[in-house]
């Protein structure tokens, strides 16, 4: 008689997708997503660009040579053919000035003739990279530090598009993270008391926020930042700026809150941690807030392009950052005159860049609410 004999535990252990916690559970959805994951790849390199914009730009975003106002593109090369042959070798082409019979002005046009040789990783004056790592090298740069180098031209003063385009990713993209930053803190705060404690103190907080969204938003913006006072540094108008961003995007993140907390307030497990004496605090910090991490992880992705456009459109108008400031709303200030973007239209790069990150960071956002919805495959 045969005696039957019990699997292995092994065997018997359940299967991956059980076993997974949330976030990579999160994970495996989110890859699933390939246009949400090319975004993602997308924002960490606008990101690493911000982060080491001294590395990257070729020169310092201030510095100027009149003699190459409006300087079209360059463009880098790498092979040389010539009377010894083809051959590797970066190199930009050099300007030759030219007149331009019909609005009667100087021109600069590529001469294929001149070769400016470009090292990788060119030693340069000493910097300090994120305002503390010491070092003298950039990636890219000519040999003569007095031979044009504008791979992205130049604008009206003969400053260097492409390094005022890095250093300004900077600033744009450190915007929105600080403001959805502080948006996540008041929205989830004001939201979650709003919710837990419900009566007069949820109808005042919706009263607020019911206000605050009625408010048509650029002139809220506009009249917001006309009052910050005119001698501010720079440094005080960057922070000013970027409270006022997060004082107006809070609202949205609350009353998402407010209504998943008036849901969980009457779950078990609340009941069981009211019961076991723990504090209002800890139940909303530690059982309700991390109940719903991914759709507020969700959230906020999707709310920094709205920082991001917030910024550049202040900026964009002359009421948010200032010279010398750089950022992607002070860079298209140069791209406001029609005759300018006729003469220079690579003025206008800094907005392919916005239009760029925001369709990432929307797509990267839908992929991570996709992956969080517990509905979901």
């Amino acid at each position: 008689m045969a005696v039957e004999t019990m699997p292995p535990l092994a065997e018997t252990a359940p299967p991956r997708a059980r076993r997974e916690s949330q976030l990579a559970l999160m994970w495996r959805r989110f890859r699933q997503h390939q246009l949400a994951v090319v975004s993602l790849w997308i924002v960490v390199a606008f990101y690493l660009v911000a982060a080491l914009a001294e590395f990257l730009a070729p020169v310092d975003p201030a510095f100027y040579s009149a003699r190459y106002t409006y300087a079209p593109p360059q463009g880098i090369n790498f092979i040389v053919n010539d009377e010894n042959g083809w051959r590797f070798q970066p190199h930009v082409n050099g300007y030759k000035s030219e007149i331009d019979p019909a609005a009667m002005r100087r021109t600069f046009v590529i001469d294929p003739e001149e070769i400016i040789p470009v090292r990788f990783f060119a030693p340069t004056e000493p910097y300090r990279l994120a305002g503390f790592i010491p070092m003298s090298v950039k990636l890219m740069g000519v040999e003569n530090p007095r031979d044009p180098f504008y791979v992205l031209g130049a604008d009206r003063l003969g400053r260097d598009l492409l390094s005022r385009l890095i250093h300004g990713t900077r600033i744009s993209l450190s915007i929105g993270l600080a403001g959805v930053t502080l948006s996540l803190f008041f929205g989830i705060i004001i939201g979650g008391f709003a919710g837990y404690y419900g009566g007069l103190f949820d109808s005042a907080v919706m009263r607020v926020i019911e206000f605050i969204r009625s408010m048509p938003t650029i002139p809220l913006w506009l009249g917001l930042a006309a009052a910050l006072p005119k001698d501010w540094s720079a440094l005080q108008t960057y922070f000013a700026i970027t409270i006022i961003l997060s004082l107006i995007g809070w609202t949205e993140l609350a009353r998402v809150v407010r209504g998943r907390f008036l849901s969980l307030r009457t779950e078990d497990f609340v009941t069981a941690a009211q019961l076991d004496g723990a504090s209002d605090w800890r139940i909303i910090t530690r059982h309700m807030v991390p109940s719903f991490t991914s759709h507020i992880i969700a959230a906020a992705t999707l709310a920094i392009p709205g920082m991001i456009l917030a910024e550049t459109a202040l900026s964009f108008l002359g009421l948010g950052l200032q010279p010398p400031i750089v950022s992607w709303g002070t860079l298209l200030q140069e791209a406001q005159n029609i005759r300018t973007l006729a003469t220079a239209p690579w003025l206008l790069t800094p907005g392919i860049c916005v239009v760029v990150v925001i369709l990432a960071l929307n797509f990267f956002g839908d992929g991570l609410r996709d992956a969080a919805d517990p509905h979901g495959r």
